[in-house]
């Protein structure tokens, strides 16, 4: 394994201040949604997060229509549940995620095609207090077991999920080299799987 160089390094701490920006900004534009109903904070929410959201949807295996769907369905979300949002429990990127996941596992199970009828129309009812538990529980539980990962494991898999950035991207970013990288984020998702049940 090669050491890194000063100017790794240096690209490293900047990219993470750059992260640590982001994630602050996120929080706060969150803040105005749930406070506020604000709906410019909303817009650059959904700019970031809605092909992010598409994009993990895609890698999970949804079809693209689908997913651009579902992506659409999960920034709906946030914005409705914006109440129920805390930033001392999970980032803005853990808690939209956590949508996506369950999203996807609803579509999932819709998946065997009921019939039109069977679907639901008209807006969605607001969520119950069992609803809400159960999503804080999962955020909460995804928070931990992100934050459980080894460093090099966990820096990864932000990346490329919360940052979406492809593998290539990645290894250019970091210096190490694909096979790494590959190898890193399929051992982190199995723990994530194992943790997340």
């Amino acid at each position: 394994m090669s050491a890194s160089t000063p100017g790794q390094d240096q690209g490293r701490d900047k990219s993470a201040d750059r992260r640590a920006q982001e994630a602050a900004a996120w929080v706060e534009d969150m803040l105005l949604i749930r406070d506020h109903k604000d709906r410019e904070a909303f817009a650059r929410l959904f700019a970031h997060f809605a092909p992010r959201v598409k994009g993990f949807l895609m890698k999970s295996g949804t079809e693209g229509q689908l997913a651009e769907d579902c992506a659409q369905d999960v920034m709906v979300t946030v914005w409705r549940k914006a109440h129920l949002y805390d930033p001392a429990r999970a980032t803005v990127a853990t808690w939209v995620f956590t949508i996506a996941r369950n999203r996807r596992i609803d579509v999932a199970r819709r998946d065997r095609r009921p019939e039109p009828e069977d679907l639901g129309w008209g807006p969605e009812p607001d969520a119950t207090q069992e609803d809400s538990v159960a999503l804080q529980q999962e955020t909460e539980q995804l928070g931990a077991a992100l934050k459980a990962l080894p460093a090099k494991q966990r820096d990864l898999i932000e990346r490329a999920y919360f940052g979406d950035l492809s593998h290539k991207e990645i290894a250019e970013a970091t210096g190490l080299p694909l096979g790494t990288i590959k190898s890193r984020i399929r051992l982190a998702l199995d723990k994530l799987r194992h943790a997340m049940g």
